[in-house]
């Protein structure tokens, strides 16, 4: 049954929904963060019933229950789900333990747009006054936590750049993004408290609390990998980020201005619009928006927008194994630098630099890359975030290494004890 509600105050609501959805094993939180990505909120909580997999076909099958379903699902694609040939997959043990991808049919859909509240429930007038009977506060606290553990030293890391910069050198390669892994053993965490805290220091517009059974995703990303609106197909990646400190125009400029921010920027543009052109019309791709820099509470970032018309016969598979993963979480030459970081990277991915979000009725969707997060397994208690940058021939090292203590440093904050 459908019901549409005011929200008086969409600040609070959300910190009851948050609360509300505390005896769900599987829900999907998405909170734009009163920035312009679409709906305000969009919550899915319980299973109707869900689509689960690992392996090969896993695409095939979903593209099945897409098409019987014609409701909502929401879910996530791991990174190692490529569909690519010749890429040896991570052999690294997995601590988190995501599915390579899982999507699932809400019992219950919200979505809050400005005031206007639409529940689809069996009962809505129900679950609008359970929800509006939660408590709007956020409790509990976090307590002491293990101190974070790298899987890399630095003297590892550091040898293992030189490693990559040589096939840079080669003509390998153009540019890479590497990553590593920072975790604890045995943390016990309340995840709606600290998705609240990475909420309030990065209020980001594809942020999203994310659970299937034990496992946990706190997303506070900014960036869109790919969005779908009747023939139309978006993606807007990021490359280029500069802290924001002091003048916020001079800061844009400058980060407007870097020839190095402006150059990883081009190159994964560039393999953003290949990546279209394979399920795009001719000549339909077209770059929207080219180094546009958008200020965030910490930082300025340099995204561009590309855009074209699908073909006709284009669905959800064939649009992911032309596009997935995402160019600015791999580099270019996409094939050749996913073996590299096959090779390199200590650490599985798993769901971090995979996509979340949902598909509606009409087959449309709206997929986040999966960055500034922290993925959290309750039943063992291991808690993993990863940081990584584009690496080029003209990287220092020393300061990548630096950079990627930086982005952990962040998430490290949210972790401490209060």
């Amino acid at each position: 049954m459908y019901g549409n509600f005011e929200v008086s105050d969409t600040s609070v609501f959300k910190q009851k929904v948050l609360n509300w959805l505390r005896p769900f094993n599987t829900f999907c939180y998405l909170d734009s963060n009163k920035y312009d990505s679409g709906y305000d909120l969009l919550v899915a909580a319980g299973v109707a019933s869900t689509y689960t997999a690992d392996g090969e076909n896993a695409l095939a099958a979903l593209q099945d229950f897409i098409h019987q379903k014609k409701r909502w699902l929401f879910g996530h694609l791991n990174y190692e789900l490529t569909t690519f040939e010749k890429i040896s997959r991570a052999v690294q043990p997995d601590f988190i333990k995501f599915p390579q991808l899982n999507f699932f049919e809400p019992q219950i859909l919200l979505r809050l747009k400005k005031n206007e509240l639409y529940i689809d429930a069996e009962d809505a007038e129900g679950v609008f006054k359970s929800i509006q009977g939660s408590s709007a506060a956020t409790t509990g606290h976090i307590e002491s936590l293990p101190p974070v553990q790298h899987k890399m030293s630095k003297a590892s890391y550091l040898a293992t750049l030189r490693q990559l910069q040589q096939h840079l050198q080669r003509g390998d390669c153009y540019e890479i993004n590497f990553c590593q892994e920072f975790f604890m053993d045995k943390a016990v965490i309340d995840p709606f408290v600290v998705f609240n805290r990475l909420c309030e220091k990065s209020p980001n517009p594809f942020s999203a609390l994310y659970r299937v059974d034990d496992k946990w995703l706190l997303c506070a990303s900014p960036e869109r990998f790919l969005k779908k609106e009747g023939r139309q197909i978006i993606s807007q990646p990021i490359k280029g980020t500069l802290r924001r400190e002091g003048d916020t125009d001079a800061e844009r400029q400058r980060l407007r201005r870097s020839e190095k921010d402006r150059a990883e920027n081009v190159m994964v543009v560039d393999l953003v619009r290949n990546d279209l052109s394979r399920i795009c019309e001719e000549g339909s791709v077209v770059v929207d928006e080219l180094f546009g820099v958008y200020s965030f509470p910490q930082v300025h970032q340099m995204i561009s927008t590309v855009s074209g018309q699908l073909r006709e016969e284009v669905d959800f598979k064939n649009i992911i194994d032309a596009t997935f993963p995402m160019g600015s979480m791999t580099g270019a030459p996409k094939v050749k630098v996913m073996q590299l970081i096959d090779r390199y990277e200590q650490s599985r991915r798993g769901i971090f630099s995979g996509a979340l979000g949902y598909i509606n009725p009409q087959e449309d969707f709206d997929f986040n890359v999966v960055i500034r997060s922290i993925m959290y397994n309750q039943s063992t208690q291991y808690l993993s975030f990863q940081a990584g940058g584009g690496i080029t021939i003209y990287s220092d090292p020393e300061k990548e290494w630096e950079e990627s203590l930086l982005k952990a440093n962040a998430i490290k904050e949210v972790l401490t004890a209060v």
